[in-house]
């Protein structure tokens, strides 16, 4: 295997493995992350679950997308979910360094993007 096909999966991997795992969280409910629904949005507890859940599958989804066949725009929503949910953690009073620390969210699916994008030109 060529060390550019090695890249590509590396990169792979890594985007559908957070995806696959923040999905997997939110579909299992995860409070923390419910909390914050509410507090951005001003929904109840309950609005907030079918919400996360809702989330989880499309980012469940997302990972089986980029294992299975990656697309342009399916990598282009992942870096910005990536990037938004990032965000949040400051939003709700997280430290900046949460955010920070979760630049590779955004930052693996964009050079993903870029890559292919290259290999089509």
């Amino acid at each position: 295997m060529s060390n550019e096909k090695k890249f590509e999966w590396l990169l792979r991997i890594g985007v559908a493995g957070e995806f696959a795992g923040h999905g997997l969280l939110a579909i299992g409910g995860k409070a923390s992350w419910v909390g914050w629904i509410s507090q951005l949005t001003g929904v109840g507890e309950g609005t907030a679950m079918t919400l996360l859940l809702l989330v989880g599958v499309m980012d469940v989804i997302v990972a089986a997308v980029v294992l299975l066949r990656p697309v342009r725009p399916i990598l282009l929503w992942a870096a910005f979910w990536g990037f938004w949910t990032a965000l949040v953690r400051p939003l709700v009073g997280e430290s900046i360094l949460d955010f920070i620390e979760r630049f590779a969210n955004w930052a693996a699916p964009l050079a993903l993007y870029f890559y292919y994008r290259s290999k089509s030109q």
